[in-house]
């Protein structure tokens, strides 16, 4: 009868405990965080293991690998939980398959990437971009186009540097370049030379505004308190361009930004010049669909892009986000809604989400 109730009492226990609920779930979150070791079996798990469920009475919950094993229990051979979890064994796959396309001279295919990896082409390819948001064919190109701004800046010509980039086709390259660089190559390599932009800066409610626009579209629009260093921001971003102040036809365009930021229910429809990584480009379109008065969440705006693990990686495409307002950063905050850093300050971000949420 004794024993009746200390199974009963050990069941109510663990029922009790909220780290039951992951272990009913096998909720891989869980992993790492505690193990748990099933009396009747002698093993220990980690939470995500696809074993038999366990009886709650026989379950004890453990801090560490070790703490189970000096209690005298002994790894799962299914879910191997003194080994590294499935996402980190993932992660080092990935990061080993990044490694290979970034040293090779010609970016290897995705059969011979699986198989590097022991995977099929289909599951390395959900696996590679879960990890990293992108397809590897993606990440191979924005790697080369890295390539591609780090050789035009010391090679002797545009060719030499196409070739020494890994293209083994200058034609292909070329039908590239303009949303590889933003400008014809020889004015990239040139730093920007012969690159007109033009720009204007004016005064809103949230301090000074910066708005510059290529041939191509809006490329910057910046917020901040001194006016000058707004300036040699955008100097330093394009060294070498022409900078030119904004006539009075510019000057109507910055005020329409200056409007939007004021009131913005009114929308901001205006070509935009957007240069990024092939990630980069995802999450600012996921942004510019977030209606005003409206917010996400980094890991919504993830999910949104097809890359639910790439929680840190979309935080990052918002903090070097450009074009402030125009490419909504300011409508991403944290999962419990609260706000997080923004490129031009926390006070603006909180500004801007109160003023688009008036009705």
């Amino acid at each position: 009868m004794h024993a009746i109730m200390d199974k009963t009492g050990f069941a109510s226990d663990t029922e009790r405990d909220p780290r039951w609920a992951a272990v009913l779930a096998r909720d891989s979150r869980a992993d790492g965080r505690f193990w748990y070791s099933v009396a009747s079996t002698g093993v220990y798990c980690r939470p995500s293991c696809a074993s038999r469920r366990a009886r709650p009475e026989n379950v004890r919950f453990h801090a560490s690998c070790a703490d189970a094993e000096r209690a005298g229990f002994r790894p799962c051979k299914r879910c191997r939980p003194d080994q590294p979890g499935l996402h980190a064994r993932q992660a080092a796959m990935v990061a080993d398959a990044c490694r290979l396309i970034e040293s090779a001279e010609q970016a290897p295919g995705l059969a011979t990437l699986a198989a590097l990896a022991g995977l099929s082409q289909f599951h390395f390819h959900r696996v590679f971009k879960a990890v990293t948001g992108v397809t590897p064919k993606a990440y191979a190109s924005a790697h080369r186009a890295r390539r591609v701004r780090s050789e035009l800046a010391r090679s002797d010509s545009v060719t030499a540097a196409v070739y020494d980039a890994g293209y083994n086709a200058s034609g292909r390259f070329y039908a590239q370049a303009g949303a590889m660089l933003g400008m014809r190559p020889g004015e990239f390599r040139a730093g920007g030379a012969n690159t007109a932009i033009r720009f204007a800066i004016g005064e809103c409610s949230l301090g000074a505004i910066l708005v510059a626009a290529s041939g191509r579209g809006i490329c910057a629009i910046t917020i901040g308190d001194d006016p000058d260093a707004l300036a040699r921001e955008l100097q330093d971003q394009f060294g070498e361009a022409e900078l030119i102040g904004g006539d009075a036809g510019f000057e109507r365009l910055v005020a329409q930004v200056v409007g939007f930021v004021e009131a913005p229910r009114i929308g901001l429809d205006l070509p935009l010049d957007v240069r990024g990584t092939a990630f980069q480009q995802r999450v600012w379109q996921a942004l510019r669909a977030i209606p005003a008065g409206a917010t996400a969440s980094y890991s919504e705006i993830a999910r949104a892009i097809g890359a639910p693990k790439a929680t840190r990686a979309v935080a990052g495409a918002c903090a070097s986000n450009p074009i402030a307002v125009a490419i909504p950063c300011h409508r991403v905050v944290r999962n419990d809604g609260g706000l997080s850093g923004y490129r031009w300050g926390v006070e603006r971000k909180r500004a801007l989400l109160e003023r688009e949420a008036r009705k």
